[in-house]
Formats: C-alpha cells, sequence, structure tokens
C-alpha cells in the first residue's frame, strides 16, 4: 500500500513553495491549488475505520452520489496493536464492509479473495471466523481501491473525491447562506507527520466516524508514558511485546477479548515453570461472551429499533447490564488459556500464572526505576493487598473519541439528552436545529441512542445502507423488514387504534426500515434526483422522546 496520496491528491491551498496559507473559497466553491473549482460533495465523511469504509463502499455503488473521506492516518489501518498470530474476528466473515446490505457487492470479502486468487483455498479450509490481520488485509484492499476512485487499475479519482489518506480534518461549520458543512483540514506529510497544506471542502452531509480511543484508569495514567517501567495499554500491545517479554514479571489488567488474547499470547511465550503472570479484572469472574443463536439477535436491526424506542432512562440501564454481550471473552480463547494452564502441569508443578476476578486497582506508584506497585482491593472479601511488578498492559477498553472540538462550532445547533449527549434519530442523525438543511451521520458514537450494536462489524452494511438510503431519498439499498425471531417487545395500542411494536418493521416504514424522527416519512427525491438534504429530521426532538410524550405505550423489556 502507498504510504500517502498519490494520483487523487488533494491541494487545497497548497502553495508550491511548500509555505502554508489559506486558499480563496468563493460562493462555497472548492478552491484546488491549480485554480479550478469543484462542486460541493454530497457527502464527506471524516475518520476512514471500518465503519466509514463501508459507508465509502456502499456509496461507490450509487449513481451519481459525490462523496469524499478524510484520515489524518498515512493509510488505512484497524488496531496494528493487536494483530496477534491466529487471533480472529468475533463475527463471521459476511460481517465485511457490504455484504450484509449487498452481497454482491465489489467490495465484499469474496471479492477480495477472488482478486488475490484465494477464494477455492479459503473454501476447502471451511473457516467461518477470519483472522484480524486477513480483515485488516481486505479492508486495506477495500481501502487503496477506493482511494483510487474505485478503479482496479489506480485511475484517479473523479472531481478529487474517494478516500484521502494523510488529510486531519480540522473543524466542521455551518454555512447558512450557502445550505453547505464546511470542513477545514491540513494536509499532513505522509512520513513526517508535519502540515504541509491547508484546504476546505463544502458538503451538504457531513458522516463522522472517528471512531474509540484507548482508555486509561485514572491510577494508572500518571505511569502509562513512563520510559522506565512499562506500563501500555493493549492497542499498542504489538509494538511493545518484546519488552514485556523481557520483564521477569507481568501484570494484565482486564478481562474482555483483548485482555484474554494479550494473556494468552504471553503465556504461550513465557517459559514453563517461570510464567511470572498475573491476570486481574474488577469483573466477578473471567466470563464468556453469550454467543447463543437467539441471544446473537441483539445484534440485529429488529432489536436497535426496539432500543431506539426506549426512554432514555431505561435505555441507559439496559446498556449498563448488557457487558456480557460485548464485553466478555470468546468461548474458544477461554478454552485455549485453560488448555495451555493444563498442558504446563504436565511438566510437573503448577504455572506461575495468577488468574483473580474481583480486583479493582485504587491507586499505583512507581518503585524505583524498574517497578510498579498496585494497590489492590477484592470488594467481596473487603480485603487490600499491594503487588509489585515489572510491567502492565491494560486492556481496559475504549471510550468513544470526544468530538465536541472537532464541531464545536455546530454545538448551538445540536439537540442533547438529559446527559448532555447528542440526541440521534433513527437513521443515525444527529438532531440539530430546524435551520440546518444538512445531516450530520454518526458510526460508532451512538451507543446511548441504539444499543450495544453500535461498534459491531456486523451491523456496519445495514446501518451504511440505511445512511445512503436517508441520505438520498430512494431506496438506493433495499433492506428487510424482519431480521430477527425473536418480537422485542409487546403490541400495544396508542391513542387512535394504531399499534406499535419493538419488533419487526411494520407496515407503512421507509424503505430504509425507519420511521423518521416525527414519525413520517422525510421528502426524498424521486429515483435519480439529486440527494436530499436532510430536511425533515432536524428540529424534531430525540426519538424516544416523541414516543414517550406522544402517549406511546413503552415496550415491555425481557432480558435474555
Amino acid at each position: 500500500m502507498a504510504d500517502g496520496p498519490r494520483s487523487g491528491e488533494l491541494r487545497d491551498g497548497g502553495p508550491q513553495d511548500g509555505e502554508l496559507r489559506d486558499g480563496e473559497f468563493p460562493d462555497g466553491e472548492l478552491a484546488d491549488g491549480d485554480g479550478s473549482y469543484g462542486r460541493p460533495y454530497d457527502l464527506a465523511g471524516i475518520g476512514i475505520g471500518p465503519f466509514n469504509l463501508s459507508l465509502a463502499a456502499l456509496a461507490d455503488g450509487v449513481p451519481g452520489l459525490r462523496t469524499v473521506f478524510f484520515d489524518r492516518r498515512p493509510h488505512f489501518s484497524w488496531h496494528p496493536g493487536l494483530l496477534i498470530e491466529g487471533a480472529t474476528l468475533q463475527v463471521p466473515f459476511l460481517a465485511d464492509l457490504v455484504s450484509l446490505a449487498d452481497p454482491s457487492n465489489r467490495w465484499s470479502f469474496l471479492s477480495f479473495l477472488r482478486a488475490q486468487e484465494r477464494l477455492f483455498p479459503f473454501y476447502f479450509a471451511e473457516r467461518f471466523h477470519i483472522e484480524r490481520a486477513e480483515y485488516d488485509a481486505y479492508c486495506r484492499w477495500v481501502s487503496e481501491g477506493l482511494a483510487a476512485g474505485g478503479q482496479a487499475d489506480g485511475g484517479a479519482a473523479p472531481d478529487g473525491g474517494g478516500l484521502h489518506f494523510g488529510h486531519q480534518v480540522d473543524a466542521v461549520r455551518w454555512n447558512p447562506e450557502l445550505e453547505l458543512f464546511e470542513l477545514d483540514f491540513t494536509q499532513l506529510d505522509p512520513f513526517t507527520g508535519e502540515a504541509v497544506a491547508l484546504g476546505r471542502r463544502c458538503a451538504r452531509n457531513v458522516s463522522l466516524g472517528i471512531g474509540t480511543a484507548p482508555y486509561v484508569p485514572e491510577p494508572l495514567r500518571p505511569l502509562a508514558d513512563t520510559p522506565t517501567v512499562p506500563v501500555i495499554h493493549s492497542a499498542d500491545y504489538l509494538d511493545h511485546r518484546e519488552r514485556l517479554l523481557a520483564a521477569g514479571h507481568i501484570t494484565v489488567i482486564g478481562s474482555g477479548q483483548s485482555g484474554a488474547e494479550v494473556f494468552l499470547d504471553l503465556l504461550r511465550r513465557r517459559p514453563f515453570g517461570r510464567e511470572g503472570l498475573h491476570w486481574l479484572t474488577r469483573s466477578g469472574a473471567f466470563a464468556p461472551m453469550e454467543y447463543s443463536k437467539l441471544g446473537l439477535e441483539h445484534f440485529t436491526p429488529d432489536y436497535t429499533r426496539y432500543f431506539h424506542a426506549l426512554p432514555e432512562r431505561v435505555r441507559d440501564a439496559l446498556v449498563a447490564r448488557q457487558g456480557q454481550l460485548h464485553k466478555a471473552i470468546d468461548h474458544g480463547t477461554l478454552a485455549a488459556i485453560h488448555d495451555e494452564l493444563y498442558h504446563r502441569t504436565c511438566q510437573g508443578g503448577w504455572p506461575d500464572a495468577v488468574l483473580t476476578p474481583g480486583v479493582s486497582v485504587r491507586t499505583a506508584g512507581r518503585i524505583g526505576r524498574t517497578q510498579v506497585e498496585l494497590h489492590l482491593e477484592h470488594a467481596e472479601q473487603d480485603e487490600r493487598t499491594r503487588l509489585r511488578t515489572d510491567a502492565v498492559v491494560l486492556a481496559t477498553g475504549y471510550r468513544e473519541r470526544a468530538h465536541d472540538g472537532l464541531l464545536a462550532a455546530l454545538d448551538p445547533y445540536v439537540r442533547r439528552d438529559a446527559a448532555r449527549r447528542p440526541c440521534v434519530d433513527e437513521r443515525y442523525r444527529m438532531v440539530l436545529d430546524p435551520g440546518v438543511t444538512g445531516a450530520v451521520y454518526v458510526q460508532n458514537a451512538e451507543r446511548h441512542t441504539h444499543g450495544v450494536g453500535a461498534p459491531d462489524l456486523g451491523l456496519a452494511a445495514h446501518r451504511s445502507a440505511v445512511i445512503l438510503n436517508s441520505l438520498t431519498g430512494t431506496e438506493a439499498y433495499a433492506l428487510p423488514r424482519r431480521t430477527a425471531f425473536t418480537t422485542f417487545g409487546l403490541r400495544v395500542e396508542r391513542p387512535g387504534g394504531q399499534g406499535a411494536a419493538g419488533g419487526p418493521a411494520e407496515a407503512g416504514r421507509d424503505a430504509d426500515g425507519a420511521h423518521g424522527a416525527d414519525g413520517r416519512r422525510d421528502t426524498g427525491a424521486a429515483p435519480g434526483a439529486a440527494p436530499a438534504s436532510g430536511r425533515g429530521a432536524n428540529g424534531q426532538p430525540d426519538g424516544a422522546g416523541v414516543r414517550e410524550s406522544g402517549g406511546r405505550t413503552v415496550p415491555l423489556i425481557r432480558e435474555p
């Protein structure tokens, strides 16, 4: 893969002498370094992770739709620090960027295998869950193709569209006179990361897909950047693995999938009898993830619709109780850990590995220049102790990246819930002031409104299709009316004799399988017309609030 933009490189405001200065953008047009101007885009994406890459891949199949996507990194890279040898996705290969919305799409995983002449070997391998490294390679194949304008021969992207790595979006504004979003960006040198040019793009709609950031617990934050003692987040594990293996004693904190995979990898690489490993978690057990077939129906559009219709307080309570759906450990990984531990007992004695649930880290500090001391507390025992260790791996999860700075200019337009989070309607649009005719779509920043499936790869293609159907006002992608055998919630009667249910889509739902925030279909463009600007949803209250204040009976909640 190329290290930076090539034939599709943007040249906004980029002087030939390398001096940084802003270009001029008259009448909302797009000023390029060569003095030419282009039209505003229908959609501009910020961030190119799997979710916006899915949106870009499906948008590639919509005739006449002009899109552009930006990412500050020099190329696509998906969790490089956790591409541990043999580690697999927790979702089947069908949960690629496009297949669950368009199985025949040119950017499917099977198309990737065919392009590499690996389709028959994959067929005989009989693998339903592919390795993470292979998924990363697949996404890089898609990103390279789209960055070249979707041309297999590497042709230039039309009108400067496509995917642009090495471009950091600094601010997003709404221009009420032009009825367009303005995106200011800095073009970065692909090798040094230094700014080389400034630019601007204008778009009718924006998709925010900036992803999540590693979370470091407060007691350990002062130690995370210590150069002498390795205290690293699991997101950077592979970058530091050799340094960790050189330590006499290693402590892994956290019992999600990442923590389990890191512990297993370290265990396999440590000598018999001298493992020197502690694995600690605040959770009450090293618990398996819910993976029953009916349990997995929580990751369907049916459940997403049901969840979105619930009151805010109920949604928040549900998310807090559903950790086993997305925070626990794959059964196979737990079995592999037990097998490795058991195998080591065959050598005589027990391995030097301690696995302790129910433990939280109260405080932590350095001991000299070579050790860390963790102050631990066991809630059930009401006991405290100290643990000295030579290295710490924090498998403590991720948090949504803050977008307040990026969207600071939009803050006056954003409608928020009781917890000051942006309200998001059923079609993944931030609920904005009625004066904003464009839409800001969010990807993996809507767990509070759409449930545990927000970060799940299996719902990526469906969400992208919903966004494209909403954006174009047409049925760009036909979506299923029903996706689960489970009926979530009860059918109840609303005033006037109309029924409401939290299960399968009912008659009268839009082509994208969702009502607008006010329960009516948005005014959409006719097939083949220009994409809709997002009118009709913005300015409405949050979908759940409409339902609650409008007198609808809340569906009955039944936890699995």
